[in-house]
């Protein structure tokens, strides 16, 4: 791989001719033209500068309007770069999607009422990367990431990522949702309803950032505690809360 993590162990999904290994070798390669394009731009962003300093009669700071239009103009166009190349970080191998959501949800929600415990799964079965259980009810959420240009959406019904079908993404996921709920209710007489999410770390959802189909929502990790405060707050009281979480996490196994 040109380039990774000494944090992330090495994956063959991500070496030899895989998409990731050919996205992040063809960026490399193109680092001059995108550095040549970007002092172009720059030049541009002067000249306006200038243009707009005699405009506004700042004859003597015409100079320094175009100096700071033209490195405004430089700086916007090296971090939109950065930034298109950063957030492919999880599909490349580069850091792990689990981690980064899990850091969210509890920066989001632990000061208000909500349990996250990540890792977990019913033993003998799939596991989830979290599950969170506070006053709007009970959530599991995975993490998954595709290629910068897959076009994840619903149509009459059903998700597609690209051209796919997204039901052997969708599927596994509710049945979690349905296995987690069962065994919840079970063990604490309290009735438990689940609700599946996927955190998107890359991929092109619609403007609205959230697909809701085949009973999976789908959206960025930054907006999954969002989805989950907006929910009505008055499913589950604060001893249900705090039974479900020493339950799950006593029931539980981690992974």
């Amino acid at each position: 791989m040109p380039g990774g993590s000494i944090y992330v162990q090495p994956n063959e999904k991500y070496t030899g001719s895989s998409p990731q290994w050919w996205y992040e070798k063809f960026w490399r390669e193109d680092a001059p033209n995108r550095r040549k394009y970007r002092y172009a731009k720059a030049a541009v962003g002067f000249v306006i500068g200038i243009a707009l300093g005699i405009r506004f009669g700042l004859a003597g700071g015409s100079a320094i309007t175009g100096l700071l239009l033209g490195a405004l103009t430089f700086g916007g166009d090296w971090l939109l770069d950065w930034y298109s190349f950063h957030k492919t970080a999880v599909w490349r191998g580069a850091k792990r999607g689990e981690l980064i959501t899990g850091r969210l949800l509890r920066r989001s929600l632990s000061r208000q009422s909500y349990h996250v415990l990540d890792g977990r799964a019913i033993r003998g079965q799939a596991s989830i990367d979290h599950l969170v259980i506070g006053p709007g009810g009970v959530w599991i959420i995975d993490n998954e990431s595709w290629s910068p240009d897959t076009e994840i959406a619903c149509y009459a019904g059903r998700l597609f990522f690209g051209e796919k079908y997204g039901s052997k993404t969708a599927k596994p996921l509710v049945e979690q949702a349905e296995a987690f709920a069962e065994l919840l209710t079970r063990e604490t007489g309290v009735q438990v309803r689940i609700t599946p999410m996927l955190a998107v770390h890359c991929g092109l959802l619609p403007k609205s950032g959230v697909v809701v189909a085949e009973g999976l929502t789908l959206a960025k990790p930054r907006a999954m505690a969002k989805l989950i405060k907006a929910a009505d707050r008055d499913v589950l009281s604060p001893s249900q809360i705090e039974l479900l979480s020493r339950t799950a996490a006593r029931e539980l196994q981690r992974v």
